[in-house]
């Protein structure tokens, strides 16, 4: 095993905790997880640059999904559009509020689809709660494709950075 191998390998790990841990940005870890590996052998644009390209690309898009995940949830369950911007908003608002971290990050998409649906929506109880589901499952969904984009990216990486050193 190279030092490059071993150093992806190591932020592949941790990234693939930081997976479950909604505030965390795992899939940035990876990206740079890969360009240290490919500087510690001495960077080599034409072999080390479409890797960094590639998980770039996969990070903008996972963090965008990241975002997007609740609020779509809410809306596939029935919630208004008022619910699909709570979840945003409360999402968003979740990170800066300490309250038990890392659920934070959950419960506040979680509220804010509720709490939209009731005020703004005025939608009865039932239904804010039906949002309120499709929002957890949003957010699940979310976890699960970052899942699984992050172990094709390990094992991408893992086979790219072997040997090298």
């Amino acid at each position: 095993m190279s030092l490059p191998f071993l150093i992806f390998l190591v932020a592949w790990i941790a990234a693939l905790v930081c997976t479950f841990i909604p505030a965390l940005p795992a899939t940035l870890i990876i990206l740079v997880g890969a360009v240290a590996a490919a500087l510690s052998n001495g960077y080599q644009p034409a072999q080390d640059l479409p890797i960094i390209i590639t998980f770039a690309v996969i990070t903008a898009l996972v963090m965008m999904v990241d975002n997007v995940a609740a609020s779509w949830g809410a809306r596939k369950y029935g919630g208004s559009t008022q619910a699909m911007w709570g979840a945003l908003i409360g999402g968003i608002v979740g990170i800066f509020i300490p309250i038990v971290p890392p659920l934070n990050i959950i419960l506040g998409p979680l509220l804010g689809a509720f709490l939209a649906e009731l005020v703004f929506a005025r939608k009865p109880m039932n239904e804010a709660l039906t949002a309120t589901w499709g929002t957890l499952v949003g957010i699940l969904s979310g976890m699960a494709a970052k899942l699984v984009l992050h172990v094709l990216m390990g094992i991408y990486g893992l086979w790219r950075f072997w040997g090298m050193g």
